[in-house]
C-alpha cells in the first residue's frame, strides 16, 4: 500500500486526466428542457451531488447543478412547506446551474488537481481537441490514484469493479482501468495500448468479441461475460499457472 501510493503521486505528471476520466457514456446528465418535477425527482434519485446540465443535446452542456442549490432553489420558488407545488411549473434550471468547467483531455494529473485546488472546485469536464464532450474528471478521482479507492455510504459491494470468487476467478466491470485492476490485485497488466481492461481484451483479440469468447494473453484467461452494444461490460479473469 506504501508502494502504490508513493508511486501514484510521483505519476502524476506523467498521465493525463483522458487515463482516468468517467467515459462520457457512463455520465448522468439533467435536461434543462425536461420538466421541473422530472428534474427534482432525477436529483433526489441520484447519488451524485453535482449533475452536468444540458439543453436538448448531450453536447450542448450549458452548466453543472449542485443538489442543494436545486433544492434551495426549488423551495424558495414553492413559497416553503405551506407553498404552492404548482408554482415548479415556472422553474429554471437554468438560472440555478453553475457555468461548466471545461479541461482538455490532454491536462496532466498533477496540472489538474493544482487547477482544481486553485478555483475551489473539483468537478470538470473533458473534451478532446475538437471540443467534443469525452467524460468528467474530479479532484477524487486523483486523489484516488493515490491512496486508492475512496467509498461513501452510497458505494455498495455491487459497486465494485473488481471481485474476486471463491474459486480464485476474478469478475471485472469492463470499464475498470487496467490501472485499478492491477492496484487491486498486484498483477502487471500493461496499460499502454488501453485505458481499461475492456480496451485491452479489443487490442488484443483485435476484434469486438461476443459474450462467451474466451483469449489468452500476458499470462491471463479472458471470459468475456457481457457485452452492450460494442461494449465489453464483463469479464471473468483466471492468472494461468
Amino acid at each position: 500500500e506504501d508502494r502504490d501510493r508513493i508511486l501514484g503521486a510521483l505519476d502524476l505528471g506523467d498521465r493525463t486526466v483522458e487515463e482516468i476520466m468517467l467515459h462520457r457514456s457512463g455520465i448522468e446528465m439533467i435536461n434543462s428542457s425536461d420538466d421541473p418535477q422530472i428534474i427534482l425527482e432525477q436529483c433526489l434519485k441520484s447519488s451524485h451531488t453535482r449533475l452536468p446540465v444540458y439543453r436538448d443535446e448531450q453536447e450542448n452542456i450549458t452548466g453543472v447543478i449542485h443538489a442543494k442549490d436545486l433544492l434551495r432553489a426549488m423551495y424558495d420558488v414553492v413559497g416553503g412547506p405551506e407553498g404552492d407545488a404548482s408554482a415548479l411549473k415556472s422553474f429554471d434550471i437554468s438560472a440555478v446551474a453553475m457555468p461548466p468547467y471545461f479541461v482538455p483531455e490532454t491536462t496532466t494529473l498533477d496540472e489538474q488537481m493544482r487547477q482544481f485546488l486553485r478555483i475551489r472546485s473539483h468537478f470538470a469536464l473533458v473534451v478532446d481537441e475538437y471540443g467534443s464532450l469525452q467524460g468528467l474528471i474530479t479532484l477524487e478521482d486523483i486523489l484516488e490514484e493515490i491512496v486508492g479507492e475512496i467509498t461513501d455510504e452510497f458505494d455498495s459491494d455491487a459497486d465494485q469493479p473488481v471481485i474476486q470468487s471463491e474459486d480464485g476467478h476474478y469478475l471485472v466491470d469492463g470499464s475498470t482501468t487496467i490501472r485499478d485492476l492491477n492496484r487491486a490485485t498486484d498483477w502487471s497488466l500493461p496499460d499502454d495500448e488501453a485505458n481499461t481492461i475492456a480496451g485491452l481484451v479489443i487490442h488484443e483479440a483485435q476484434m469486438i468479441p461476443t459474450a462467451g469468447q474466451v483469449f489468452s494473453f500476458h499470462g491471463f484467461r479472458f471470459e468475456v461475460r457481457g457485452r452492450d452494444g460494442n461494449r465489453i461490460t464483463a469479464l471473468r479473469i483466471t492468472a494461468l499457472e
